[in-house]
């Protein structure tokens, strides 16, 4: 299956999404709160409605963006957060945007795309990361789906994407999952060698 925009724009449209948890994800807003420079440039790709977008947002952080195949879950953040810089929200495509960051936030994002696709996107976001850039966020600690998003993994498989271009940090479980994930996120911390 071709997860394309208009695969994830119906999704939004017909709020098909079973992922969003409907508020800022406990151990991401947890690690937010302990971020004091509010002038790093952050990039939450795949956001869709990106309440940890609106979070750092409505927190003083200036240079947060999300880039998003879907246009409605854009515009579902624009009305929401009002105040949320227009040109901070992307709709394209993750691989093709050139833009650099110091901080990428992983958050359902990752176990989205097409599996084969996750060797591309570490070396992509080695690419789009300033230099002591970072990922942080979760991924899936369990099989999940084969055939369509959230595809899942496990710690082992997940170092073999980032060892080449990424010091990994943390990579254990989340011990501050939302109830309907405990127990199957591991919050990650990699950092750009």
């Amino acid at each position: 299956m071709d997860f394309n925009e208009s695969y994830w724009d119906n999704r939004y449209k017909l709020s098909d999404t079973g992922w969003d948890l409907g508020e800022v994800s406990p151990p991401l807003k947890a690690y937010f709160d302990q971020l004091t420079n509010k002038s790093l440039k952050i990039l939450i790709p795949g956001g869709g409605n990106s309440h940890e977008a609106e979070y750092l947002h409505l927190n003083g952080f200036e240079n947060v963006f999300v880039i998003d195949l879907s246009q409605t879950a854009l515009l579902n953040i624009k009305t929401r957060v009002p105040s949320f810089p227009e040109h901070h929200l992307i709709h394209g495509d993750f691989f093709d945007i050139n833009i650099t960051f110091d901080l990428i936030i992983e958050q359902t994002f990752f176990c989205a795309i097409n599996p084969i696709l996750r060797t591309t996107y570490a070396e992509k976001a080695f690419k789009m990361l300033n230099t002591n850039g970072k990922i942080a966020g979760l991924l899936f600690n369990a099989p999940l789906n084969k055939t369509h998003p959230p595809f899942g993994g496990s710690k082992t498989e997940y170092k073999k994407y980032f060892h080449p271009n990424f010091d990994v940090l943390l990579m254990d479980e989340s011990h501050n999952s939302h109830h309907s994930r405990k127990g199957r996120e591991l919050f990650i911390k990699i950092k750009k060698k």
